[in-house]
């Protein structure tokens, strides 16, 4: 079943699973919403004019977007970057016309998020005139969300029993927790975040794969609101990420293939007669030299071709229930 952006995964689980492919966006994902959100407040507010300077802090996926949203509106954007943002990524952002900035001292929990962030903070306080959009803080990330993404999935399926949100900058989560929340208060939705991140209160640890994690927790996020969470290995992710391509013809992202494993890990909360629908933030491409490139696999993983052919089903004893 194929409905616009939605896509049934049949094989992992008995429930009923929808997959919400956000790369259909303008840009190439789910980031597209939280940069328009971004913007459009900040010009509400009469904060943005004609060629202002916008900085920010990203992975990839909202430094494309709010390159190509800048080029458009006619904004100056710097883009500050670290050594996991994929190299594509870069690439695009630069020919958008913005300015990169890559950090390469690790923080002190050993991401690069807290020297991303500080490297900003010592630009604006020497340049005032440079606004920093601060997608960790910023309501209007969330707000995103609540706006489009929750309704989008009720729009498209109808009843859902269950929603599945991997947790980067907690703004997808926190916006469709509260939209579901206040208008179908009956949907679980469950976060998935990578092990090694520091959001949930787990333990700091190495990632690779950018999009979900951080080593610092985001402003945005209010643990008193989230229920359920699952922690899932970046062996697991790789794992769903090359089950999805070979048996579904299906290229994500690394952020995808950590929601699907977690679905996977716990085949118990989702039997048949349940409708569940997982978050797929962006596709594969920008992934081909590291998820889906076999030397790197091998090298970070200790992953053989042999070993991703395996039914993931048969390998998640990496899974990792957190709270």
């Amino acid at each position: 079943m194929t409905h616009g952006q939605m896509r049934q995964i049949e094989g992992l689980v008995d429930a009923r699973l929808v997959l919400k492919l956000e790369w259909f966006n303008p840009a190439g994902s789910i980031k597209w919403k939280t940069a328009q959100s971004i913007l459009d407040a900040a010009e509400r507010e009469g904060r943005l004019h004609p060629g202002a300077r916008l900085i920010e802090s990203s992975s990839g996926n909202l430094g494309i977007a709010l390159a190509a949203l800048s080029a458009e509106r006619g904004y100056r954007f710097t883009c500050v970057v670290d050594p996991h943002a994929a190299r594509q990524s870069v690439a695009t952002i630069r020919a958008y016309g913005a300015e990169i900035h890559e950090v390469t001292e690790r923080d002190a929990h050993g991401g690069y998020l807290g020297t991303r962030i500080a490297h900003i903070r010592e630009l604006v306080a020497r340049d005032p005139d440079l606004i920093w959009t601060n997608q960790y803080a910023n309501p209007a990330n969330p707000a995103a969300h609540y706006d489009h993404t929750g309704p989008e999935i009720v729009a498209a399926i109808g009843d859902v029993d269950c929603v599945v949100i991997g947790a980067g900058t907690t703004g997808t989560l926190m916006g469709c927790l509260r939209y579901f929340r206040d208008h179908h208060p009956k949907v679980q939705v469950l976060a998935v975040d990578s092990l090694g991140s520091l959001t949930f209160s787990g333990s700091a640890g190495p990632r690779h794969i950018p999009g979900l994690g951080t080593s610092r927790r985001p402003e945005i996020f209010r643990a008193e609101e989230l229920g359920d969470a699952i922690l899932i290995s970046e062996t697991a992710a790789v794992h769903l990420c090359h089950w999805l391509a070979r048996c579904h013809g299906l290229l994500a992202g690394g952020s995808t293939g950590s929601v699907l494993a977690a679905i996977a890990a716990f085949p118990e909360i989702f039997p048949a007669g349940r409708t569940v629908v997982a978050i797929s933030p962006d596709s594969g491409e920008k992934y081909l030299d590291t998820v889906y490139n076999a030397a790197w696999v091998a090298d970070r993983f200790g992953l053989s071709a042999e070993d991703l052919a395996c039914d993931p089903r048969e390998v998640l004893p990496q899974k990792v229930a957190a709270e």
